[in-house]
């Protein structure tokens, strides 16, 4: 039986510029970067050093030439938030592309897009 999410795979195109986005920007925690010996590397990120569910940084292209066949498009992920306006001004204030705020029968959620226009919605957690 499966008992938690503990990673998920985000390929990017570069992973320097992605790191510093999410870590910079968005204000996730790096939690580790490692590179093995066939240059492979992968940085960790989370929004918080204790977070259980973590996003793991791949390079798209050194990933697709491993593996020809994997599917390698970017997740839908949900983000939660206490405070959606602030995060919302606080995206938008740093040039980041963001949508309307938006109440669904859920709560209000907005979408914002990564550095390689990539989306990601986050809803405010109550």
């Amino acid at each position: 039986m499966i008992n938690k999410v503990g990673q998920i795979m985000l390929y990017v195109n570069n992973q320097d510029e992605a790191v510093k986005f999410w870590t910079g920007k968005v204000g996730f925690s790096l939690i580790s970067s490692e590179e093995n010996e066939q240059g492979m590397k992968w940085i960790e990120i989370a929004p918080t050093k204790n977070c259980e569910t973590t996003l793991i940084l791949h390079n798209k292209k050194v990933v697709a030439e491993m593996d020809p066949e994997l599917n390698l498009d970017t997740p839908s992920l949900m983000f939660f938030t206490n405070d959606l306006e602030k995060l919302h001004d606080d995206l938008s204030n740093q040039n980041i592309t963001v949508g309307e705020i938006v109440d669904m029968p859920a709560g209000k959620v907005f979408n914002f897009a990564d550095n390689e226009q990539n989306y990601f919605a986050v809803m405010e957690s109550k």
